[in-house]
């Protein structure tokens, strides 16, 4: 059993309190909404009266906040994390902010012997309540190792991404891509039903092809993550039919915002050489030398 300090019980925080209690661990909790301070109390928590109180005496630190100035605050401002927590516990930050904050947070830390990690959280607070959550988590190796056993009371996929701040970087990846998503499927399924398509049926036939299961795990493995380009489906075919749907958008007046950005690059990738490539790769390609990355 360990003692730890928990700062945050919103609806994520709250569910993973009440895990990491049910783990056998003592806690002691702060949070501005005295109800939900309460509700914690009710569980088997302490109350703290501060973060800076709920650092103190513990092995192990949490933050589960909205943004980037409020996890500063919470550390570094009056009656702050940083003001109560030994250097020989952890802290652990939760919140989705840049990573960049959480570098700078951590960089903070380590000049009074404070070690940090950063561990953002995926899946939803249903997720949060079952202990079944996903962690990304950025950090020193050992760090991340101390508080695994934490973490595998909240969790149940847990991924070490490298230093501190990548967990922040993959989760801004991963939901980038998940917000984009959602606009591109609500853009296509509008355009179907605009020119006469079933619902249902356009569901049938999506949800078995990767535009419905998803690239990283269907077209992508063999092709654009093993750069290989030689093509299962060329891109300026895909560039064409591309062009078909935004001509069919046009005539029944759906915006395809995404679509028709899609295909300027589709454009650019083309133009660079990549027509004939497969089209995972040679968009792929093209993205990371206009990012210049590798």
């Amino acid at each position: 059993m360990a003692k730890i300090g928990f700062i945050g019980l919103g609806q994520m925080g709250s569910g993973m309190c009440r895990n990491l209690i049910k783990g056998g661990h003592q806690l002691k909790v702060y949070d501005c909404a005295e109800a939900a301070v309460q509700n914690m109390v009710d569980a088997g928590a302490e109350a703290a009266t501060s973060a800076r109180a709920a650092a103190e005496g513990a092995e192990a630190v949490f933050t589960m906040l909205p943004i980037g100035d409020i996890v500063y605050q919470t550390v570094f401002g009056p009656d702050g994390i940083a003001e109560g927590i030994s250097n020989d516990a952890i802290y652990v930050d939760m919140s989705t902010i840049l990573p960049e904050e959480t570098r700078n947070i951590g960089r903070k830390l380590a000049e009074q012997g404070v070690a940090m990690v950063d561990a953002p959280v995926g899946r939803t607070s249903a997720h949060a309540v079952a202990g079944t959550s996903t962690f990304m988590v950025g950090g020193d190796k050992e760090h991340v190792q101390r508080v695994m056993p934490y973490l595998e009371c909240m969790g149940e996929c847990i991924t070490h991404c490298g230093p501190l701040g990548t967990g922040a970087t993959v989760k801004l990846v991963n939901n980038y891509i998940s917000a984009v998503c959602n606009l591109v499927t609500a853009e296509g399924m509008a355009l179907g039903l605009a020119a006469g398509a079933d619902q249902d049926t356009m569901v049938e036939v999506i949800s078995q092809t990767p535009a419905g299961l998803g690239h990283i795990k269907t077209t992508w493995p063999a092709k654009a993550l093993a750069d290989d380009p030689s093509p299962a489906f060329m891109l300026d075919l895909a560039r064409k039919d591309l062009g078909l749907a935004l001509t069919a958008a046009a005539d029944a007046k759906v915006p395809l915002a995404t679509g028709s950005v899609t295909r300027e690059i589709y454009n650019i990738a083309s133009a660079a050489g990549h027509g004939r490539e497969d089209w995972t790769t040679g968009i792929y390609r093209t993205v990371k030398h206009l990012a210049n990355a590798t």
